[in-house]
């Protein structure tokens, strides 16, 4: 009996998920910026709103920003109403996602846990999981010895600098894997006719009495009726272009994953207090982020000192880790408004629409912002859960001041 021949009795599978051509003239929507946010509102204009004429702008290849970047937690617990409305929105569509899309994203439900390390911590932990619950979102306390039972390999003596006082604990969190995220929102936007421009930096956008009318591009302008801008801290330097002056200030966030090792991590471990939160991926490296450098800039690479206090850091946490050997590290770029929380609606400009100041919690909130900003642009109006987030708080002083719950570790 001859062999099989290899690729026998499987699927054909394109050599492309998505087309990335030529820019046209003119699109009724551009989306400035392939991330995740981007991807997402593409997908669910014309998912949802039946809006297809789309072009998604990206100066570099789709993805490859801030999206390639992350150590991909995803969670809801945050402390305000505001903040859990649209971050428990993103959970209950990441539940489904990939029957959705129809694609693997690698969808981990492991929980998420954050350690207390003071009785303040504690106090704060407390509040969050009793406002958690208040907005149906499922959350725990834990004390030391419940936070040992659910990551036996954490430490929790009391005889450490910062001993682990308790956690809360959200079991529906968990991580996803970043890559698979975007290409299954590309594919599916693709095959609804979004197209995707890369090699494609918008260079200032053109207004017209008041209101857009389209980018000028390093590929060409490109007329659009309604431009939204998904491009992380450089939605700033775009929106400079315009007029609008945005409170945004952009830092690199550094991360680091280690060498393959044998399944030993069974959940995500944040600790605000240290400054780490740790996870372990679906392949076996541990994927760790540490809090952001101080100083103000666009480079995706930090300071050495934040890399070495990290792993100081995660070595009280985890003594386990100390024969681990570091296999690479790299950064990215965090936009942070003044309240820790994003910037999503209107502009004094028609037609333009803004998403952005997500600091490091950008990832997990990707489907949910891409819902609701979908239909921010296909309806000239916030959508209920975003309308908090609008730009003119600033200026009214209905802040969501997420410091707090939010801090480094998002």
């Amino acid at each position: 009996m001859s062999p099989r021949p290899p690729g026998a009795d499987l699927p054909d599978h394109p050599d492309r998920l998505w087309s990335a051509g030529e820019p046209k003239s003119s699109y009724d929507v551009v989306i400035v910026g392939a991330g995740g946010h981007g991807l997402a509102t593409a997908y669910y204009l014309a998912r949802n709103h039946g809006i297809t004429n789309v072009a998604v702008l990206e100066r570099g290849w789709l993805a490859g920003g801030n999206m390639a970047r992350n150590t991909t937690i995803i969670r809801s617990n945050y402390l305000w109403d505001e903040s859990a409305g649209i971050y428990e929105h993103a959970l209950k569509l990441w539940e489904g996602l990939e029957d959705e899309l129809d694609y693997p994203l690698l969808f981990s439900q492991r929980g998420v846990l954050n350690l207390a390390h003071s009785l303040q911590d504690v106090r704060d932990g407390v509040r969050r999981v009793e406002a958690n619950r208040l907005n149906g979102v499922d959350a725990e306390w834990l004390d030391p010895r419940q936070v040992k039972e659910v990551c036996p390999i954490v430490e929790i003596s009391p005889d450490v600098r910062y001993p682990v006082m308790g956690g809360t604990f959200q079991p529906r969190a968990g991580i996803a894997k970043h890559d698979y995220v975007a290409w299954g929102y590309a594919r599916a936007a693709a095959a609804l006719g979004v197209e995707f421009i890369e090699n494609c930096e918008v260079t200032g956008l053109r207004v017209s009495d008041g209101r857009i009318t389209g980018v000028d591009t390093t590929r060409g302008s490109i007329a659009a009726g309604r431009v939204a801008l998904c491009a992380a801290g450089h939605t700033s330097v775009v929106a400079a272009t315009a007029g609008i002056d945005l409170p945004l200030q952009s830092h690199p966030l550094q991360a680091l994953v280690s060498e393959l090792l044998e399944p030993v991590h069974p959940t995500v471990v944040m600790s605000n207090a240290v400054h780490v939160y740790v996870s372990q991926a679906h392949k076996g490296e541990l994927v760790m982020g540490a809090g952001i450098d101080a100083a103000n800039s666009y480079r995706q690479r930090g300071a050495f000192h934040i890399i070495e206090r990290q792993m100081a850091a995660a070595l009280e946490l985890f003594p386990i880790f100390a024969r681990a050997h570091v296999l690479r590290t790299w950064g990215g770029v965090v936009d942070v408004t003044p309240d820790a929380s994003p910037i999503v609606g209107l502009t004094p400009v028609d037609g333009l629409y803004l998403n952005c100041g997500w600091g490091t919690g950008g990832f997990k909130a990707t489907p949910g912002v891409g819902w609701c900003f979908a239909h921010t642009v296909a309806h000239d109006e916030p959508h209920p859960l975003a309308a908090p987030f609008s730009l003119d708080r600033f200026v009214t002083g209905a802040l969501v001041d997420e410091h707090g719950a939010a801090a480094v570790a998002h």
